[in-house]
């Protein structure tokens, strides 16, 4: 077969094109091969990069137009009014007769003003090549070399603009010749080709319309002739190469419809297999070992791989005794499914067959007193899938068809995704890659329903129970918690991700469990899918009595190695924001997306505890709040010495206070993502702010303790600047450099997912180091100064009166300066422990 349909061949046995052989393998291989009387090339797959869609060829019916010998008799004209063209392209597929070496017209064009108005006229060179010439106001291009005349179907497109005459041959998407000056006329610029005229295919005109030589008529095939008032870029003409056609500024456009044919020139309905965007595939050349590329077109022989998990898992499916759904569905219809996936020769279908193929198979299914699926059942039913999946729709096909096919093919999606049957799933995993596998059908499937959308509808919505398909312009698909989920979590290691991407690592990560309906997504333009960013929210539908968090993820084929089948990945995707019920992702591209939920080892609060320690943060920050402002104005009005000691106070008081305020109020502000941010900023200034004063604290005490040579002025400003300028840099720089991942999901402070949270806790860290540095030197001084006065004071008191001494005189001042120094903030570490530790953390710290 060709290459695609040699893959198409395989993939519909479950199987895969023969991928690759490694170096140390390429003898063996060879060797294998020639036992089975297999030489010369046998097709490879590639090893396309991740996301990479399959390469895709048209199989494309059209109208062709069979020119037989050369005659003055035979020719077609198009019934079609042009207008005047300043610009023109026109392209068409021609094969060529190379039984003559005349000179033939492809097509001319003639105006009652000019008879030889538009015209490309060719002829077979010596060398075996077909030259072209274009003919504008009657002025020639010369004779130029465009393709090989092997009797082989070629693409041509010739362009002319009024603007310097410019024109352009291309072939098989290759630009052949161009120059400029075609109808310069003097030094007057070249007119636009006149509106009004004949265009007649295959013979020239010596009258308007008429009049036509036998030495100068075309012989050959044509078909797929496109005009169009503009010159088309390079882009646009691989398009039209691959029989996708460009609607803008169409003149005409091929059909039985607008041409008028003379009865001796043949019209075919053929299946013309359009030339892709790559037309050289890989091969494994069996007599050398070695790798070369050859015409995807060609017929060449092929192997099927298996894994050899996935071949004796289907092999075990085959051979286990079945209630054969195959069996009944055949006796309700004419045989459409195949017994054996092994023996069974796969046949490509039309929408007719493929309809009511699926029809039959969803009324089998659907039936009450239908068992539960075995393995080989859900196998046939698959092959269906992939069978119906690959119909290639023609122009032209009942609308009302094509809706059924839609219907039907979800309906026996949602059907085979039934709960009961996650143990038939779980038995071919290895064959399959699991429920997946259906999203990456459906998402092929869609594809074909690009006719139903027109002017007059501009979306479709199929549903059926938990699986849906609707199409906007962009097309979408949805599978409900209530159908993929399950076998998913039931088909053994689908569950089972390993990608910790999104943790914070600080717990052990368990699993990964899709916690919400998967969608896909994808935008096409011409029919050809484009990539774009997309940005959505889905609900969560899964409740674990563990802790986690839900992370945005992707699925992707890998390509790469062909024995991973496929796997979930965070690449390119992101959390914009989770609340309790729902999370939005921002992805960098379209494909199949989840909400996966990382489950970790770890404690998990009930709803009742979270409660209580809300509560007690609302309490404990609500009293110190209270208490922070009367000392403040109570610091203002009552006139205490000013000093150092009230002044750092005072920074400390509001900034604490500030901080306090926003936190409570915080939970308000995570519904609205401007104000949110907003918070988050003010709160991690604030309270930088809080610990930069802490700092300051500490090192007002150092200089009471330590002698420090620097006037008390100079000492301000210092501590100024460290109280209020360290913040500012430290926010200032983390928002120019992590703007987009600054924010957590579901409250409003800084991302634990991310470096961002480093931007806190890290001048935090180093601030409750020196801190305890100056607290130890502290109460070393205190303990040693109490123990001096002891002696002076009460020389004769008991050792117990002493010690009784001193262990106050060390505790007078921890008990004092820890709040003061912000050291009760080192209980934050122990709070994943144990929920006690969060409870003594929120007492401690909201009293601060």
């Amino acid at each position: 077969l060709d290459w695609w349909h040699a893959g198409r061949y395989c993939e519909q046995r479950f199987a895969q094109l023969l991928f690759e052989p490694q170096d140390s393998e390429g003898a063996s291989f060879s060797k294998l091969l020639h036992s089975h009387r297999i030489g010369g090339s046998v097709w490879l797959n590639e090893r396309d990069d991740v996301l990479h869609k399959p390469k895709w060829r048209r199989d494309h019916i059209v109208p062709v137009l069979v020119f037989g010998d050369k005659t003055d008799t035979k020719y077609v004209k198009v019934l079609s009014d042009f207008p005047a063209l300043p610009s023109v392209t026109a392209c068409a597929h021609l094969q060529w007769d190379t039984r003559t070496q005349e000179i033939a017209t492809i097509f001319s064009y003639a105006v009652p003003a000019f008879i030889n108005e538009f015209q490309l006229r060719g002829f077979v060179d010596e060398e075996g090549f077909v030259r072209f010439a274009l003919i504008v106001h009657g002025h020639h291009s010369p004779y130029l070399p465009v393709f090989r005349a092997d009797g082989q179907w070629h693409h041509f497109c010739v362009t002319w603009q009024q603007e310097n005459g410019t024109w352009a041959i291309y072939a098989d998407g290759k630009k052949r010749a161009s120059a400029s000056g075609l109808c310069a006329i003097g030094p007057t610029a070249p007119q636009a080709i006149y509106g009004q005229g004949t265009f007649i295919i295959g013979q020239d005109q010596d009258s308007l319309g008429g009049t036509f030589k036998e030495k100068e008529s075309f012989s050959g095939n044509i078909t797929d002739l496109h005009i169009w008032q503009k010159v088309l870029s390079v882009e646009q003409i691989e398009k039209v190469r691959s029989c996708w056609v460009v609607e803008q500024d169409l003149v005409f456009g091929w059909s039985s419809n607008t041409l008028e044919v003379e009865s001796t020139v043949q019209e075919v309905t053929a299946q013309f297999l359009c030339p892709g965007p790559v037309e050289e595939c890989r091969v494994f050349e069996v007599g050398s070992s070695g790798f070369s590329y050859a015409s995807c077109l060609q017929s060449l022989p092929f192997i099927c791989r298996y894994r050899k998990d996935a071949y004796w898992q289907l092999k075990k499916a085959q051979l286990e005794p079945s209630r054969s759904l195959a069996g009944r569905v055949n006796t309700l219809a004419e045989r459409t499914v195949p017994e054996n996936v092994f023996t069974s020769d796969v046949q490509d279908m039309n929408l007719s067959v493929a309809v009511g193929a699926l029809d039959v198979l969803a009324t089998v299914l659907r039936e009450a007193e239908t068992p539960v699926l075995e393995s080989s059942d859900l196998l046939v039913v698959l092959q269906l899938l992939k069978q119906v999946s690959d119909v290639e729709v023609q122009e032209g096909e009942e609308l009302e068809m094509l809706e059924q096919l839609g219907q039907y093919y979800v309906e026996v999606i949602e059907l085979i995704l039934e709960e009961q049957n996650i143990e038939a799933w779980s038995s071919v995993s290895q064959v399959i890659r699991g429920p997946m596998a259906v999203v990456e059908l459906c998402d092929r499937m869609v594809s074909h329903l690009a006719p139903l959308l027109t002017a007059g509808r501009t979306k479709i919505t199929i549903q059926h129970g938990n699986v849906g398909l609707r199409r906007v312009m962009v097309k979408n698909m949805w599978f409900g918690y209530g159908s993929l989920q399950r076998c998913l979590s039931g088909a053994g290691s689908s569950a089972a991700f390993q990608d910790v991407a999104a943790s914070d690592g600080g717990q052990k990560y368990l699993s990964t469990v899709v916690g919400t309906a998967v969608i896909s997504s994808a935008l096409l333009s011409d029919y050809q899918e484009i990539s774009t960013s997309v940005r959505y929210r889905l609900q969560h539908r899964v409740q674990v009595p563990l802790d986690g968090n839900f992370v945005c993820y992707l699925w992707f084929l890998l390509h790469v190695s062909p024995d991973a089948g496929g796997m979930w990945s965070t690449a390119g995707c992101s959390v914009v924001t989770s609340l309790l019920d729902s999370t939005a992702c921002f992805c960098n591209h379209t494909t199949n997306f989840a909400v996966l939920l990382q489950v970790y080892e770890m404690q998990q609060r009930t709803t009742k505890e979270e409660l209580t320690l809300q509560t007690l943060t609302f309490i404990g920050c609500g009293v110190s709040f209270c208490a922070l402002i009367v000392t403040f104005i109570l610091f203002l009005a009552v006139g205490v010495p000013k000093s150092e000691r009230t002044t750092v106070h005072k920074n400390l008081i509001f900034a604490l206070a500030a901080a306090e305020a926003l936190l409570m109020f915080s939970e308000l502000a995570k519904t609205n993502q401007v104000v949110c941010f907003t918070v988050t900023a003010c709160l991690h200034l604030f309270f930088m702010a809080a610990f930069s004063w802490m700092l300051v604290e500490g090192l007002l005490l150092w200089s009471k303790v330590v002698a420090v040579n620097m006037s008390e002025d100079r000492r301000m400003k210092f501590y100024y600047v460290t109280g209020w300028g360290l913040p500012v840099v430290i926010v200032g720089v983390t928002l120019a450099t992590s703007f987009n991942k600054y924010v957590a999901d579901n409250h409003c402070w800084l991302n634990v997912q991310t470096n961002v949270i480093w931007a806190f806790v890290g001048p935090v860290l180093f601030i409750l180091a020196v801190n305890t540095f100056v607290l130890f030197r502290v109460v070393m001084v205190t303990v040693a100064s109490a123990r001096r006065r002891s002696k002076m004071l009460t020389p004769n008191s008991s050792l117990e009166n002493q010690i009784g001494i001193q262990i106050w005189a060390t505790a007078k001042p921890v008990l004092v300066l820890l709040p003061v120094l912000g050291l009760t903030w080192v209980c934050g570490v122990l709070v994943h422990l144990s929920i006690v530790w969060a409870y003594v953390f929120i007492v401690l710290n909201s009293l601060q």
